[in-house]
């Protein structure tokens, strides 16, 4: 086929092809010596069309060389990941201009008494019944809470260094509007931090992978600014019900998503340690998700690993959390239901609540 033929039977433009030519992204089957003029072969059609779609995606060029050098199920996964990453940046940019909105819309709404707000938190992390060791890391601080998950030879490390990289927010002053700047910033830092365990942890790892889950809060005395990447998970109990403000970034997580798989489903699927995203040696593993939340006095956050989460229901979660007393209760009970169910995993929580602060704390 001529390379006009080709085009139109593709739907690209003949620029286009010679663009994924000089890439080494779509070669042409033959090249005439003389005149330089591309021909193409109809086998090249599906692999011309998938480049296509791909780009209407808006995936960068290179990443499409890499896709479509897939065998077709991972290549779907490829696409499934890129998706995610594209869902979590808009919704990212979306909090944020709801943010700005609200930022520059103050000065024209009439004062209203400040109400000063702080948190109040426990912690907790065990390794479980049956693994040995423990993987898991957990801080509450007076501003951060944080909940990692690592994983392969070099796990524990890995995520002790993402959350020790956000411990610098916990202390100083931080303006409310340049607090996703400053959680971005540190969550490059805990990237860079496991990227150099994984190095230092090489030898005895061979092939595996090593990286962790990273889940964390940071309070702006209004506003809690969340990020989050992996499996492990946030909720927010607000006014007697339990709400899940994370997504799993794992297959069975995205299938969740679409509606093909139900939570239940999710808990026995084979792929439900499949991660899609996580902080890892080889940094090749996505972009957490960074956004704001409101809050209000009387919320009750939680962040788990999946070690408590999977073997705990969400409604018995809820339960712990209304009954608790306080956030410190709150994290024996779970723990404790979490070994009812046989405490399979490392688990680990932070109970988080919201409250006014007395006059003149």
């Amino acid at each position: 086929m001529t390379i006009g033929a080709f085009a139109r039977a593709a739907r690209l433009s003949p620029k286009a092809l010679r663009l994924y030519d000089e890439l080494d992204l779509l070669r042409p089957a033959r090249v005439d010596p003389r005149s330089g003029y591309r021909f193409y072969s109809p086998d090249q059609l599906e692999r011309a069309r998938l480049v296509a779609w791909l780009r209407r995606l808006g995936m960068p060029l290179a990443r499409i060389r890499e896709v479509t050098a897939l065998a077709p199920p991972r290549a779907a996964q490829a696409v499934r990941r890129y998706w995610a990453e594209v869902e979590a940046e808009t919704s990212a940019r979306r909090d944020l201009a709801e943010f700005l909105v609200d930022q520059l819309s103050a000065p024209l709404r009439p004062k209203e008494p400040v109400m000063t707000l702080e948190l109040r938190c426990a912690a907790l992390s065990d390794g479980g019944l049956v693994r040995p060791g423990n993987q898991d890391a957990v801080h509450a601080g007076t501003r951060l809470l944080a909940v990692a998950d690592g994983f392969g030879p070099g796990g524990a490390p890995a995520s002790a260094a993402a959350v020790e990289a956000l411990k610098a927010l916990d202390g100083g002053t931080l303006d409310p509007g340049d607090v996703l700047n400053a959680l971005e910033d540190a969550v490059a830092r805990a990237a860079r931090a496991v990227r150099e365990v994984a190095v230092r942890t090489a030898g005895a790892a061979g092939r595996a992978e090593v990286g962790t889950t990273l889940t964390a809060l940071l309070w702006t005395a209004s506003r809690l600014a969340l990020v989050h990447i992996g499996d492990s998970r946030a909720h927010v109990l607000r006014d007697g019900e339990l709400f899940l403000v994370t997504e799993d970034h794992t297959v069975t997580g995205s299938l969740v998503e679409e509606g093909r798989l139900t939570e239940e489903e999710a808990r026995s699927h084979p792929g439900r340690s499949l991660l899609l995203r996580a902080l890892t040696g080889s940094g090749g593993h996505g972009v957490p998700d960074i956004r704001l939340h409101d809050t209000r006095p009387g919320d009750r956050y939680l962040l788990c690993s999946d070690g408590l989460s999977a073997v705990v229901p969400g409604e018995r979660l809820r339960s712990v959390l209304v009954a608790a007393p306080d956030p410190a209760a709150a994290v024996r009970e779970l723990r404790a239901r979490a070994y009812e169910a046989g405490a399979p995993d490392h688990l680990s929580c932070v109970v988080a609540e919201v409250a006014e602060r007395a006059p003149g704390g």
